[in-house]
């Protein structure tokens, strides 16, 4: 079935603030909630819809890449885990770990809902940023690129345990094991039961006895890697590229981590880009403009082709090399771009004796004026340049 739109699937607009987008999701949750719907594959399906979609939306990132490029962002999208991350393959866990935010504490939201014992958290390390600038030429062809990155690594001391060696831990006596604490209030729905992660061990349920001396207990210290990142073809200013699991290691073996890279582009001496297409001027000389001939084009992969130019060509003329430009970004867009050529006609400054006597005598002959038709033709070319 075709995937729904985040904004309907929540009924909001596009410009919906982050607390109209936490109010509608909240309204949806209980309404389909499972506990509420037992055995009903339909509510549970929009429960899961409307967390996916809540999931996104609340993200400013994730938000501004689904209003970008909607569920086809570079590199497979929200709902497949391409490099811009992605909504997709929610297990109920993961659900529930959301109305932490959603209603207020860290744990179930509602009291009882979930089912289930007690899981310890999986620590997940925090994300890093980095700029790259691309050539075009890079940009063209996809670069994989090199950084010593400064970042939380394992401890290699306690192999990320934050313990000792032989030391092991003790079961939490605030929350006895079980990571929450639990309470009762009176709430719009009756007497509900909220938890929230225990914050002595912070939902472990364990307490480490003897903390590692090199980490403090952390699982994880300050090192460097060496980092490899592949750009793909046709990104462009602005984009982000994202790596899955090469950001700060997670505490305690935690997840860790993406390496979200800004993508920005080096100006270009020769091409100026348009989307997929690149724009090459081409000054001509006045006499092959007249008389017509061949001249050479560069293109972006280094190489030149050679073009046709027609005799009589006007100046603002623009000729359009198929399939020359820059590749679509993973599937996002269609085929390759082209390379466009914009003619110019170059007249010169200083002319000598000789020169100036052949000028005058072409002055004077009727071709060299020019009619209506071809003064309204050049006038259109002029105008393409800025529609």
């Amino acid at each position: 079935m075709a995937k729904r739109d985040y904004y309907e699937v929540l009924g909001v607009s596009k410009g919906a603030s982050e607390d109209e987008i936490k109010k509608a999701y909240r309204k949806l949750a209980i309404k389909y909630h499972p506990d509420r719907n037992p055995d009903d594959p339909e509510a549970e399906a929009k429960f899961k819809e409307a967390a996916e979609a809540y999931d996104v939306l609340h993200d400013p990132q994730k938000r501004q890449q689904y209003d970008q490029f909607g569920f086809d962002a570079p590199g497979g999208g929200f709902g497949g885990g391409g490099p811009f991350g992605g909504a997709g393959g929610f297990s109920m866990d993961d659900i529930f770990s959301m109305f932490g935010d959603v209603f207020g504490g860290h744990g179930g939201g509602f009291g009882g809902f979930g089912g289930g014992g007690h899981q310890a958290p999986k620590y997940r390390g925090s994300d890093l940023r980095l700029k790259v600038r691309l050539s075009l030429q890079e940009v063209a062809t996809g670069v994989t690129k090199k950084f010593k990155v400064r970042k939380d690594v394992p401890c290699e001391h306690c192999h990320g345990t934050g313990a000792e060696e032989g030391s092991g831990t003790e079961t939490c006596q605030n929350c006895h094991g079980s990571g929450v604490e639990i309470r009762t209030q009176q709430s719009i729905f009756g007497m509900m039961q909220t938890q929230t992660t225990c914050h002595v061990c912070n939902g472990e349920g364990t307490i480490i006895k003897n903390k590692c001396t090199h980490c403090h207990g952390e699982g994880v210290v300050k090192g460097e890697e060496v980092v490899e990142i592949n750009i793909p073809a046709g990104v462009a200013e602005g984009m982000v590229v994202n790596v899955p699991g090469k950001g700060n290691a997670g505490r305690h073996n935690g997840v860790a981590g993406n390496i979200q890279v800004y993508i920005e582009e080096e100006p270009n001496d020769t091409f100026i880009r348009d989307g997929q297409n690149v724009i090459y001027n081409l000054l001509l000389d006045f006499p092959t403009a007249a008389l017509g001939g061949q001249v050479d084009i560069p293109t972006i992969d280094g190489s030149n082709v050679k073009i046709k130019i027609e005799p009589g060509t006007q100046p603002g003329k623009t000729l359009r090399l198929r399939g020359k430009g820059l590749p679509a970004v993973q599937g996002y867009g269609s085929g390759t771009g082209d390379l466009v050529v914009h003619i110019s006609i170059y007249v010169p400054k200083e002319l000598n004796k000789e020169e100036k006597k052949i000028i005058e005598d072409l002055r004077q002959s009727e071709n060299f004026r020019g009619d209506n038709s071809t003064k309204r033709s050049i006038f259109e070319n002029f105008k393409k340049l800025f529609s």
